[in-house]
């Protein structure tokens, strides 16, 4: 369908582009297609994450706390009830939400989402069963520790691997050198099963250096994770300070430097580090300065968009764009800027139906992109 704000946000983007129609076109072309942006939903307080249930609707998570359903074209009046009690500060809120790979047989869906404890509060992890517009049996499985008042590096990403392992993000909370601090859940990810609990083969399971729950640490602030379609590997996009965004393949055990290295300084100016390489970190596949800012990603593997194939969609909230980054194996070779000013992207994902799926904030919409 096509809303009053697309028609304005049309009326812009082709005064402003070049393309290969006229004025009164709906069609956006890149480099690679045309596209046409399809609004499904506006009025969104700041979403976050969706996900695909089976039967067509899609779950919207809005920060300041509220679960939305998308379904026979429009925006439910009754949000899932049940969630848990969620801390809304700053950055902070409901952030993402993820279905577990058993769905269609357990119905349990999974929350990240910011949780207040003592002396402050933390990224955690919550699961129930969705039944109806209902989540029941609603459980924290994770909480992340130490707890501060900040109200900013959340992180919030959930990822299922094949395996059915979950994978989530965790921001530095604003305090950089805790991303070294392996005592510290805070600038990791973790990995755990699927109620929690924690698999002995994690790095540091059974040791003393290093929480169980890490995977890899030294990050700033991960706010867009998935696994590659055919590697299956996890990647991940991460906000660095003034400069230094950066794309990472995420390894076992890996460190990934901050604030010990970095592309970045301080938003002043002034130096964090001198050094953006050390032996025994890992050096980002791609870093942006200047920032990006990017959110949620995903790759592109349906074949409705010829020439995208392969590509990595990032949500950028800096220049207020989607950023297509074109690779030949691991290296970066091409990117392009989509949709350039049309508002700030908080996440794109492809849906089972292989159509990318974007949300938005100022304003907050819900669109897919429709190749033409």
């Amino acid at each position: 369908m096509k809303s009053l704000l697309f028609l304005l946000i049309a009326t812009f983007w082709f005064g402003c582009s070049n393309s290969n129609s006229t004025q009164t076109s709906t069609y956006i072309s890149s480099e690679e297609i045309n596209f046409e942006v399809d609004t499904l939903a506006t009025g969104l307080d700041h979403p976050w994450g969706m996900a695909f249930l089976p039967d067509g609707r899609i779950l919207i998570a809005e920060r300041p706390g509220r679960l939305s359903i998308w379904e026979d074209g429009q925006l439910s009046d009754s949000p899932v009830s049940g969630l848990p009690e969620i801390w809304v500060r700053g950055q902070g809120g409901l952030l993402d939400v993820e279905l577990h790979p058993d769905y269609e047989n357990n119905q349990m869906i999974y929350l990240a989402f910011a949780k207040q404890g003592d002396d402050g509060g933390s990224t955690a992890i919550a699961r129930g069963r969705l039944t109806g517009n209902e989540l029941q049996d609603t459980e924290v499985i994770f909480h992340a520790r130490p707890h501060t008042g900040a109200g900013h590096h959340f992180g919030s990403r959930i990822v299922f691997d094949d395996h059915g392992y979950l994978y989530t993000t965790l921001g530095d909370r604003g305090v950089m050198q805790t991303s070294q601090d392996l005592s510290s859940h805070n600038g990791a990810i973790i990995r755990l099963y699927d109620d929690g609990s924690v698999p002995q083969d994690n790095p540091f399971a059974g040791e003393e250096e290093g929480l169980p729950e890490i995977w890899s640490y030294g990050h700033r602030n991960i706010q867009g994770m998935k696994l590659h379609p055919e590697t299956r590997e996890l990647w991940a996009v991460e906000h660095g300070p003034k400069g230094g965004d950066e794309i990472n393949r995420i390894h076992k055990g890996g460190n990934y430097g901050w604030p010990e290295v970095t592309h970045g300084v301080n938003y002043d100016g002034t130096v964090i580090t001198p050094d953006t390489t050390k032996p025994g970190m890992i050096d980002p596949i791609l870093h942006w300065t200047p920032s990006i800012a990017p959110c949620g990603m995903d790759f592109v593997d349906s074949d409705l968009y010829q020439g995208w194939e392969g590509n990595m969609m990032v949500a950028a909230l800096a220049n207020h764009h989607i950023h297509r980054v074109v690779f030949s194996d691991t290296t970066v070779v091409h990117t392009e800027k989509l949709l350039e000013g049309m508002a700030r992207f908080r996440t794109v994902e492809q849906g089972p139906d292989g159509y990318l799926y974007v949300l938005t904030e100022s304003p907050g919409l819900f669109f897919r992109i429709v190749p033409r």
